[in-house]
């Protein structure tokens, strides 16, 4: 397995059209981004794909400067049906291999397993057709069992995270097993942008609320993935890269007591969210 270092902001394209997320795959990189993130359940990876095929042929970049990752739909979990899906969403990203395939959701009630539905994915990275394994929202305790039945390592663990929803025991644990943690939104939907504490700071830093979340985020070892569809909001973000909070900064944010997860679909969701809103 290749070894991959992960940039320290991505690219998030949830809930974006196809061509929504054609642009914006095109004008994030351009701007410097190197890691775009898309899913089967997102109906987009087409957009992407076509986005980076022009990239690539423009040579704005280089396949392997990218790092590109998706995800098995749930309803895909199953052994067969994830290296069926997988084949299909290399096709529609127009690839010959992504870098991160996820597990998107631990949906043991529609036919994942830890065995099988992982060593499947082992055998595409030995066929070359994925470079590194990884699981989104996915509790320690599942990764612990995970990891006991499989071969591979997990290169990531996809998951919500803000400074609402601060996963302080989830984040010591990734860094414990050399697992990557990628921060899904990391903005809390927009509702944390619009926190006092946050504003005070942005304030403070003269940047944008949005900036502060995400420094935030990468401050904590984390590797935030924001999602944008205006070219203002794609420079906003990857702006964040040259924001250093001060320890008092990180500390204020810290200290916010609230504690919201905003995605919590039913069936696929592990059980374990349920005790914390």
């Amino acid at each position: 397995m290749s070894e991959m270092i992960l940039p320290k902001i991505g690219l998030g394209t949830w809930v974006l059209k196809p061509y929504e997320a054609r642009y914006s795959t095109i004008q994030a990189i351009k701007l410097g981004y190197r890691f775009v993130d898309t899913a089967q359940a997102y109906r987009n990876e087409v957009g992407v794909g076509e986005g980076l095929k022009e990239v690539f042929e423009t040579g704005i970049a280089k396949r392997e400067e990218v790092i590109v990752a998706t995800k098995i739909y749930p309803l895909n979990v199953r052994p067969k049906a994830a290296v069926r899906s997988t084949y299909k969403s290399l096709k529609r990203l127009q690839l010959d291999y992504v870098d991160i395939m996820y597990i998107h959701y631990p949906a043991f009630v529609l036919g994942y397993s830890h065995k099988k539905t992982l060593g499947a994915l082992g055998e595409l990275v030995d066929e070359g057709k994925i470079r590194h394994i990884g699981v989104s929202n996915f509790t320690p305790n599942q990764i612990i069992d995970a990891l006991d039945v499989i071969d591979k390592p997990i290169y990531a663990n996809q998951i919500e995270h803000h400074p609402y929803l601060k996963q302080q025991s989830v984040l010591k644990f990734h860094k414990d097993k050399n697992i990557i943690q990628v921060s899904y939104s990391p903005l809390g939907r927009a509702k944390v942008l619009k926190d006092p504490v946050i504003n005070e700071i942005a304030e403070k830093n003269k940047v944008s609320a949005a900036q502060v979340c995400l420094a935030w985020v990468i401050n904590k070892g984390a590797y935030p993935i924001p999602k944008a569809t205006s070219l203002d909001h794609l420079k906003d973000n990857f702006a964040a890269l040259d924001l250093q909070l001060s320890d008092e900064d990180i500390k204020k944010i810290d200290a916010i007591d609230k504690h919201e997860r905003y995605v919590h679909p039913p069936v696929v969701s592990p059980k374990e969210w349920k005790k914390k809103k």
